[in-house]
């Protein structure tokens, strides 16, 4: 069965935005979270134009390689233009979950607006036997506490941004995780973890 999985960069404070994110405006002033996916010299089998450091790309390209479906919220969505009309994710379709309807959606964008349970079915059913992944905070934590998330990558960069979009949200209880692999890389530290139920 596939998994669901989330792999954000994220500060060491927790945000995955800068400042003030939003239409318009895109992530906020927290661009520095990216740096690492074009500060390399290896490219990225899965994503073009990324050219990461040798660490990270094995990292990033194997979890990327396994995602069939992507969900993200609605501030995703918007603070991400709509994601052109696409998906963050070159080969992967993207579910969107929004109690409200955008103006439009493009070819590779399905709507769901019954919650994360449907809309993490909605995208195990087009994501072909792969994984389904995770974008943005609302939806990892809703999610989590649904108790669907099977992996969590922190993609954690060396800065303390002070403000923007937190990572995770409030929950209702601890969630232990288990550390499965760490690697350290220029400019960001990979962190993946299991999520223990």
């Amino acid at each position: 069965m596939s998994k669901v999985v989330s792999g954000l960069a994220v500060s060491v404070d927790g945000y995955i935005t800068g400042r003030e994110p939003g239409a318009g405006r895109g992530l906020g002033d927290g661009t520095m979270l990216f740096d690492w996916y074009f500060d390399g010299d290896t490219p990225s089998q899965v994503f073009g134009g990324f050219k990461l450091s040798e660490p990270s790309a094995r990292v990033f390209d194997a979890l990327a390689s396994r995602v069939g479906a992507v969900v993200a919220g609605r501030n995703t969505y918007e603070d991400s233009g709509h994601f052109d009309g696409g998906s963050p994710h070159p080969a992967a379709p993207l579910v969107l979950l929004s109690h409200r309807r955008p103006p439009e959606l493009g070819e590779r964008q399905t709507l769901v607006t019954t919650g994360i349970e449907d809309a993490i079915a909605a995208a195990r059913e087009v994501a072909g036997g792969k994984d389904v992944g995770l974008m943005g905070g609302g939806v990892v934590t809703e999610a989590l506490k649904a108790g669907l998330v099977d992996e969590l990558v922190l993609h954690q960069v060396p800065i303390l941004l002070g403000g923007g979009r937190p990572f995770f949200r409030e929950l209702p209880e601890h969630i232990r995780l288990r550390l499965v692999e760490a690697v350290p890389a220029p400019g960001v530290t990979h962190l993946h973890y299991a999520v223990e139920r």
